[in-house]
């Protein structure tokens, strides 16, 4: 890797633009211009085909976008299709805009006006590149020779736009903008100003594209903050970005560039694009959101949105992608766990109306996530915090403390053995099969009570075809049925961690209990079920004391 090839590829603006390092945060959504239509979808394997496109068109209208860029119609015969199939077949709501792309090309200028012929509401976006780079290497003209390209590109956007009778608005891109100098784009967005000479009523869209990506999101701060400070008719203009990602930092420059002054922002649904992408607006906007800042869009129904976006476009989704991504909740660190179950119970108990819960950055509910699903995710990583949070909202299972430790070590072996996460229902038949359901060595036939010495127990054991009838007494009938099995096997133990609720409502509620058994300085974990509580309280000695028998959780 030879790294003396590459040096600095910006350039910085001529004077101090530093204004926008003093605002804390982006306080309003920007107006956004989705470019799924035109930049993401040159940028597939496989660009969509028309229906596809009227369907992808219809989510974004769904989302809320109100300005759209619907293609390059002088492109292809399918991206011409496309614009025509829209306004012909009157599917472009009355609120929302539609945008076309075209060079700074005569022809290509007359073939886009024909494409946009019937429609009312249209951004005409012209552009021309005037870095040095595309200067000098594709192009090989002159500052001059490149400005007066643009000039003439807005003139006869003007001139078609006024002998159609129409108000188009007009947008111009210096193409390659973050490779231009700052006062050199300045005065070719100046020019082109200067013909259209934009109104309150009719603004135009100045467009600063991070074509490609070749500086730290700072840097793209000042460029846009020296042209916000320095354009004509600044009121009337709308000012806006259209960041790539090559150095992974498109949505950072798009956040730096609104501090800066910036109005507008393009960018496509979870950031596809050439190369490395454009500006993410999922995430941008979702970033708005967790700061308290409406982003007009609605991504209430993430999964929905991505599931689409991903049949549209054949594109994967990855599990990480924020905000959208199937992991993006889900904490398997036992650690995380914990601190996510106590931040929700938190919530639960105090009525907290503002979100803060720990490792959650939003609440997954607001884009259409589950708690047990998505959120607390078990594998053998995870901790006795999650396994307790499922088995509690997922089955209204109440672990006494020290208990949800032994579930916990079981849940992970599972995991561990199997090589997989478990999911909820898994969870719970580990539990039920390891602490719940009398197994191993013995089980209890009938139980008769009568009150001699306190509580006299007399009890049934069975063990494989083998019965023992064996009678002991204690201070409750619990304790008459331990003093029993104790006589019987020969060990002595402690009762401890003893607890009980209610599993439902009504006059056949189930009850379940739990109990534990110290031995040896271990303590064994049993849990039971019933309508009666007293046999459930018995049916959770039976199986502590199995497990106690079997030494298999602790």
């Amino acid at each position: 890797m030879d790294v003396k090839k590459y040096t600095q590829q910006f350039i910085l603006p001529p004077e101090r633009c530093m204004d926008w390092a003093e605002q804390p945060m982006v306080k309003r959504a920007p107006v956004w211009c989705s470019v799924d239509l035109r930049d993401g979808n040159q940028a597939l394997i496989e660009p969509m085909g028309l229906e596809t496109k009227l369907e992808f068109f219809h989510l974004l209208t769904e989302i809320g976008f109100k300005e759209i860029e619907v293609g390059f119609p002088a492109a292809s015969e399918t991206e011409y299709a496309f614009v025509r199939a829209l306004i012909e077949r009157n599917l472009i709501p009355d609120d929302v805009t539609i945008q076309v792309l075209t060079q700074a090309r005569e022809h290509i200028i007359k073939k886009t006006f024909e494409a946009i012929k019937g429609a009312e509401k249209v951004i005409v976006h012209v552009y021309n590149s005037t870095s040095v780079a595309q200067r000098e290497q594709v192009f090989r003209k002159s500052k001059e020779e490149i400005r007066q390209i643009a000039v003439d590109g807005a003139k006869l956007l003007k001139e078609l736009t006024d002998a159609a009778g129409a108000k188009y608005r007009f947008e111009y891109s210096p193409e390659s903008f973050t490779g231009t100098e700052p006062e050199y784009a300045l005065d070719v967005c100046n020019a082109v100003l200067e013909v259209w000479q934009p109104t309150a009523d009719r603004k135009a869209v100045i467009n600063l594209p991070a074509t490609v990506e070749n500086a730290m999101p700072h840097v793209y701060a000042q460029q846009v903050e020296y042209l916000h400070k320095h354009l004509c008719f600044r009121e009337n203009v709308v000012l806006s970005l259209h960041p790539h990602n090559d150095r992974g930092t498109g949505v950072a420059s798009a956040e730096f560039g609104l501090l800066a002054g910036a109005d507008r922002v393009e960018g496509t649904l979870f950031g596809n694009g050439e190369r490395t992408g454009n500006c993410d607006i999922v995430t941008l906007a979702m970033n708005l959101y967790s700061q308290g800042v409406d982003p007009c869009l609605d991504f209430s129904n993430m999964p929905y949105v991505a599931a689409l976006y991903q049949n549209f476009t054949d594109m994967r989704i990855s599990p990480r992608q924020p905000y959208a991504g199937e992991l993006v909740f889900a904490a398997f660190s036992g650690s995380h766990q914990d601190a996510i179950a106590k931040g929700m119970r938190f919530r639960d108990e105090t009525g907290r109306a503002v979100w803060d819960v720990p490792y959650l950055p939003i609440d997954p509910k607001d884009v259409g996530r589950e708690y047990d699903s998505d959120v607390i995710r078990i594998n053998s990583q995870s901790g006795k915090g999650g396994v307790g949070y499922i088995l509690e909202h997922a089955f209204g299972l109440k672990l006494p403390v020290r208990m949800k430790e032994a579930v916990s070590y079981a849940v992970k072996h599972e995991s561990d053995v199997l090589h997989k996460e478990l999911k909820a229902d898994e969870i719970f038949e580990v539990f039920g099969r390891r602490f719940l359901a009398p197994r191993g060595h013995f089980s209890l036939g009938e139980v008769h009570y009568s009150q001699e010495n306190g509580i006299t127990a007399r009890v049934e054991i069975c063990e494989g075809e083998r019965r023992s009838l064996v009678e002991a007494t204690g201070n409750g009938r619990l304790d008459a049925v331990s003093n029993a099995l104790k006589k019987h096997f020969g060990v002595d133990y402690n009762l401890t961690g003893y607890e009980q609720h209610a599993l439902s409502s009504g006059s056949f509620a189930q009850a379940i209990s739990y109990l534990g058994v110290e031995h040896g300085g271990k303590t064994y974990w049993g849990a039971g079920e019933h309508s009666d509580i007293s046999i459930a309280s018995v049916q959770a000695l039976v199986s502590a004391l199995n497990n106690l028998l079997d030494g298999e959780n602790v």
